[in-house]
């Protein structure tokens, strides 16, 4: 059975008949429809071993002549209301690499395609659920089991209701024991390889965040009795070190991004001075020197603007993760790849995070592949992607399989 792309393309629209709405994709992790996905996936591949590991992450393997293992992977759970394309590409591309390997006959490494457990965190604000139980950097049981949904339903009792014991996910590291290489292809979900009209990149690692609530802290007074200049008002310090991380950004390039992502004011009414202002603040970068910098010029930033409107400033860490970089070995194969089928390739960071992060994290030699995100959206129903460059990057994935099965 020789390649053929466009059965991919004609199966993720499938896919999106079954599990999405006028919304958009509405595969939320540990629900029935991200089930229905799975299920759905699982009878497209009737040639391989299945497995439902202890973090639920779904297997599907093609023995091979050594226990080695090539693996592919990605994602079926999306956003609600989410695109058609993220995460279930990854897999989906991945199923069309198996079939062709298993009607060539016994490859020379084990293949296996496996579809990550609750990528996204939508439900309950985990990403990376089932990535980081195998790649083994979940160490966080204690506050996942304080985790509820917006109905109050706690993970621990969701994760039950399909089959997974919180207390034994971690046990899925089994399943990387023997991986020689992890490749992974998605969506790009920005707009970079569009400005350039390219339809894939090489990607050369995940940023690193640096991710904190910025406390202002004012005094509340009268709105109308009391004069501009001695106001102590905390929005004023939170609007200038939202502008000012926009300097940070450039000054610091390579694709730096700064973004204060909201602000909360207290207390909140219209003739009132703001007495507190709660910030969050969201810092990546690709270089982890370059983002402790920033981090270090934001808070230097704070302080001069604090003294400038009379108020307090204080910082509180949410949580932070360094950056990953891909393996140099495999982002070569994987330029090969594209080049071949497209005739040029562009390297690029990733802002957003990856399950290939977790498993880069682990050890195991790792690369991505990007397509080509129209308008550069993603966790849209608008996300979208222009068929010939789906089909093209189906090519690529393949292409590159091929390459690292014949190095290894």
């Amino acid at each position: 059975m020789p390649l053929d792309p466009a059965r991919t393309v004609a199966e993720l629209h499938e896919l999106r008949e079954l599990t999405g709405d006028e919304n958009g994709a509405q595969r939320v992790a540990w629900t029935e429809t991200w089930e229905r996905s799975r299920a759905w996936l699982r009878d497209k591949c009737p040639f391989a071993e299945e497995e439902i590991d202890e973090a639920g992450n779904q297997w599907f393997t093609l023995r091979g002549d050594s226990e080695r293992a090539l693996l592919i992977g990605g994602h079926m759970d999306s956003v609600p209301n989410g695109g058609w394309l993220d995460g279930c590409l990854n897999v989906m591309a991945g199923v069309e690499v198996l079939r062709r390997i298993h009607e060539e006959g016994t490859p020379p490494l084990t293949v296996r395609l496996v579809s990550w457990a609750d990528e996204e965190g939508a439900r309950f604000g985990r990403s990376l659920f089932g990535s980081s139980a195998a790649a083994g950097s979940m160490r966080d049981q204690d506050e996942l089991r304080q985790l509820t949904d917006r109905e109050g339903i706690p993970l621990p009792d969701a994760l039950a209701e399909h089959g997974v014991d919180l207390d034994r996910a971690t046990e899925s590291r089994r399943q990387l024991g023997h991986a020689d290489a992890y490749i992974e292809l998605h969506i790009e979900q920005g707009p970079v390889l569009e400005g350039m009209d390219l339809p894939l990149g090489v990607v050369l690692g995940t940023f690193g965040v640096e991710r904190h609530r910025v406390v202002w802290t004012g005094q509340a007074a009268h709105a109308g009795s009391t004069p501009m200049d001695r106001r102590r008002d905390a929005l004023a310090g939170a609007a200038k070190l939202a502008l000012d991380i926009r300097r940070i950004a450039a000054e610091t390039g390579d694709g730096a991004v700064c973004t204060s992502g909201g602000v909360t004011c207290r207390p909140g009414i219209v003739t009132s001075v703001v007495e507190t202002a709660e910030q969050l603040l969201d810092q990546r970068h690709l270089d982890a020197g370059r983002l402790a910098s920033m981090l270090a010029e934001a808070k230097a930033s704070s302080e001069r603007f604090a003294a400038e409107e009379s108020i307090d400033v204080a910082w509180e860490k949410i949580w932070s993760i360094e950056p990953i970089l891909f393996d140099d070995r495999l982002k070569d194969l994987a330029e090969d790849a594209i080049t071949e089928v497209a005739g040029a390739c562009h390297r690029l960071p990733s802002g957003p995070l990856h399950d290939a992060a977790e498993v880069a994290r682990s050890g195991i030699p790792t690369v991505m592949v990007f397509v080509q995100s129209l308008r550069g959206l993603s966790h849209t129903k608008l996300e979208d992607t222009k068929a010939e460059h789906l089909e093209l990057s189906v090519r690529a994935l393949d292409g590159l399989a091929t390459r690292v099965l014949a190095a290894r």
